[in-house]
């Protein structure tokens, strides 16, 4: 095994700006800065989200709508199919459509898999 590889794993004290929160890591970071907590000396690095400020840890994540994404598409295709000109065209018989498809097909040379004769 080659020595000297692998980075020097060490405990970090990591700093969450946005709480002051403090905590004890280990780590291979190699932060400049030090800072003394709980009485021992810690090489420092600051973090601007964490556990403690984090919306989804500390439970006060806010919805600005009360509906889920699936919903709202669901309203909106509902929205442009009542609006949709489709639905005013008169029926076709769904076998002369097939045969008219099927025509338009075999002039181009393709057969009824899809691809070229």
């Amino acid at each position: 095994m080659k020595k000297n590889t692998h980075p020097q794993y060490q405990k970090v004290l990591f700093i969450d700006s946005a709480s002051g929160h403090r905590f004890v890591c280990g780590s291979t970071l190699k932060p400049d800065a030090t800072e003394k907590f709980e009485g021992v000396e810690y090489p420092v690095s600051y973090l601007s989200i964490s556990s403690s400020s984090h919306p989804f840890f500390t439970g006060s994540k806010q919805l600005v709508d009360s509906e889920g994404r699936v919903e709202k598409f669901k309203k909106r295709f509902e929205r442009k199919k009542e609006a949709s000109p489709a639905d005013t065209l008169p029926e076709s018989d769904s076998t002369t459509e097939n045969a008219s498809v099927e025509k338009k097909a075999e002039k181009k040379g393709i057969t009824a898999k899809g691809s070229k004769k």
